[in-house]
């Protein structure tokens, strides 16, 4: 009994031992793996936000450890923004980052210029301004992926949607940086043009309240349809942020008219129909394939890349919700989701 006793023992150390040198080498294993910082301009909850960082994890996980830092500058007033900023600094200055990404504008505006003449490479992603704006470029150790949303384009084809030919459109957006930048950029700040057979008019809104009013009164003031911006920085009556899928619950619930989109974490039942739209996935992998690239020894390329990529998504229970029947030639081009 003794001599089993011993035996088990012998047995349970040996197994121990191959625990610990197991975990040893695997924490050794992590650490080899250089470290990517990716700073969020908004926040983890947010689809966008969700779409891009499973691209990154699905191509660097492999390769990279990655760190994430949540700037929260859609639901943050502006006024904060430089202390979350100051925030991001110090997680860069503690982690010391192999690379680190900045994800959409506000995190390229705020952290670009910090990072401008340090040899740690910056690959952004998400950007609708010109980057030029944010810093003086080209910086060696920069390089990126714009997002270019084509939003007259997605609005031309909805004349082949329906049924009849566009008389009126009614653009709605919040005031949030990419909402500011995406009127002066695409739409030449003006905010009633001529597109296609329609006349669009674009209407940057502040408030819930005022955002509710605008869809209630669509049909009275002659819109045809209406297309969903961004609606993640509006505030309500006490001047607090308002949850954006509450916003968009709200649209899909109480509006007349049917609602499309220009993002696809819009379109599904519930909210809009869809429509000609981007998705973050395609910047991360974009990105993606630049850090691999600089992880691997490579450079930065000098330019940076647009992968364009919009994609016709519409939601079945949608269109049922407002009588729409696609067109089979848009049909067959279509990804249909529930």
């Amino acid at each position: 009994m003794a001599l089993i006793a011993t035996e088990w023992v012998w047995r349970a150390a040996v197994w121990w031992m191959v625990l610990a040198l197991y975990g040893v080498t695997g924490l050794s294993a992590a650490a080899e793996r250089p470290v990517v910082l990716v700073i969020e301009s908004y926040h983890t909850e947010y689809v966008w936000d969700q779409q891009y960082t499973r691209a990154l994890h699905e191509a660097l996980d492999a390769v990279a450890e990655l760190q994430f830092f949540a700037m929260d500058t859609k639901r943050r007033p502006a006024a904060e923004h430089p202390t979350r900023a100051d925030a991001a600094w110090q997680q860069y200055l503690a982690l010391n980052p192999a690379l680190v990404v900045l994800a959409d504008d506000n995190a390229l505006k705020l952290l670009g210029p910090r990072l401008v003449g340090r040899s740690t490479p910056v690959v952004y992603l998400g950007i609708n301004q010109n980057p030029r704006r944010y810093l003086d470029l080209p910086q060696p150790n920069f390089s990126g992926v714009l997002e270019r949303p084509f939003l007259k384009r997605s609005i031309a084809y909805l004349n082949g949607v329906m049924a009849q030919p566009l008389k009126k459109v009614l653009v709605l957006f919040d005031s949030g940086t990419t909402s500011q930048t995406v009127f002066q950029e695409e739409f030449a700040g003006k905010a009633a043009q001529l597109i296609g057979s329609a006349v669009v008019q674009i209407k940057l809104v502040e408030s819930e309240t005022q955002w509710q009013r605008e869809v209630t009164e669509a049909p009275a003031n002659g819109y045809d349809l209406i297309v969903v911006g961004l609606y993640h920085t509006l505030v309500d009556d006490q001047g607090q942020h308002v949850p954006e899928q509450r916003v968009l619950a709200w649209s899909g619930q109480h509006s007349v008219l049917p609602l499309f989109c220009f993002w696809a974490f819009s379109v599904g039942p519930g909210m809009t129909a869809g429509g000609l739209v981007l998705d973050g996935y395609d910047q991360g992998k974009a990105a993606a394939t630049m850090v691999r690239e600089v992880l691997a020894g490579g450079q930065l390329p000098r330019l940076p890349v647009s992968p364009g990529g919009d994609t016709l998504l519409f939601s079945r229970a949608q269109l049922n919700h407002w009588g729409i029947q696609l067109p089979e030639r848009i049909a067959r081009q279509a990804t249909l989701v529930p």
